[in-house]
């Protein structure tokens, strides 16, 4: 999926107010830590995750392996922090109008 700079400036702005919602710590990216973020994505589109100091693996590493597995886009890695950004396909949710 391609991503304007325009809407990722979009998305970028939205989660400048979120706080990380997930935290990834020393065991990586597990099965468990997976399906959360696909779940996560899917009710709410603009997910941040916090890449925690005990880590083996840097913020990048974690977002591109978090958005192969869920098929998700990654919006941004500032330091620890990583946005990542999925359509949902619920209906019942607000869904992020992208500036096209």
């Amino acid at each position: 999926v391609y991503m304007t700079s325009k809407q990722r400036a979009y998305l970028r702005s939205l989660a400048m107010t979120m706080t990380p919602i997930v935290n990834i710590g020393k065991n990586g990216v597990t099965d468990s830590v997976t399906s959360e973020v696909d779940n996560l994505l899917e009710c709410k589109e603009l997910i941040k995750i916090s890449v925690l100091k005990n880590s083996d693996l840097g913020a990048k590493e974690v977002a591109e392996c978090l958005a192969d597995e869920v098929n998700a886009i990654v919006v941004q890695t500032v330091g620890s922090k990583i946005t990542l950004y999925r359509v949902s396909k619920k209906d019942d949710i607000k869904h992020i109008e992208l500036p096209e």
